[in-house]
């Protein structure tokens, strides 16, 4: 009568995945639960999730994930389904799409930028639902 569904295995952990600082990754990364990074990126990097890219840490690739807060360094394409958050020492070069985005001010943001508002997920080859209708 009251049969609940199961959850994940990552619901059920309730933690995000770590690279810590001083470690750097040459290559992609997926993950389907959020991710916190402190480290340094050389790749791309795709989630169900949120991505924290901390103060101290830097990402050279493209980036496809639901929802994103950037403090440190960034350089590429970034893809966000819903929030982007730029905090106020980051550095942010590229091409940035995204639902909702938040800069604060000191943040250095040289990028294009397009807001979409109603994209509903965003595939690994980059192109939302919408753009493939259209």
């Amino acid at each position: 009568m009251f049969e609940k569904s199961p959850k994940s295995y990552t619901d059920l952990l309730g933690k995000t995945n770590r690279i810590v600082e001083g470690t750097t990754i040459n290559g992609d990364i997926f993950s389907p639960a959020d991710f916190r990074l402190d480290g340094h990126l050389v790749g791309n990097f795709q989630s169900k999730g949120k991505i924290v890219i901390g103060p101290a840490a830097s990402v050279k690739g493209d980036i496809v994930c639901k929802n994103a807060d950037i403090e440190g360094r960034f350089e590429g394409k970034i893809q966000v389904q819903e929030i982007l958050n730029i905090k106020s020492k980051s550095h942010i070069k590229g091409e940035v799409i995204c639902g909702k985005l938040s800069v604060e001010p000191g943040a250095e943001f040289s990028a294009t930028c397009v807001m979409k508002p109603h994209v509903k997920n965003l595939p690994a080859n980059g192109q939302s639902t919408e753009e493939k209708t259209a």
